[in-house]
């Protein structure tokens, strides 16, 4: 899956175009959790969205 592809399927199911690539990051980790992508396929998605700025927010690090 592509970002491009990711994007699309954010399109659908949300109805309304992403304002931050960090909306596809996260998007990118509920399709992970919920098995609708594969490992390898978010791994990918999150190096192409890390380098278009995407990245997780410092409050959410400190806890992980």
């Amino acid at each position: 899956m592509t970002v491009q592809e990711l994007n699309g399927m954010f399109k659908q199911i949300k109805e309304y175009t992403p304002n931050h690539v960090n909306e596809l990051l996260d998007f990118a980790k509920r399709a992970y959790v919920q098995n609708e992508i594969s490992f390898n396929q978010y791994r990918k998605l999150v190096r192409e969205l890390e380098l278009q700025g995407a990245f997780i927010p410092e409050e959410v690090e400190q806890f992980s």
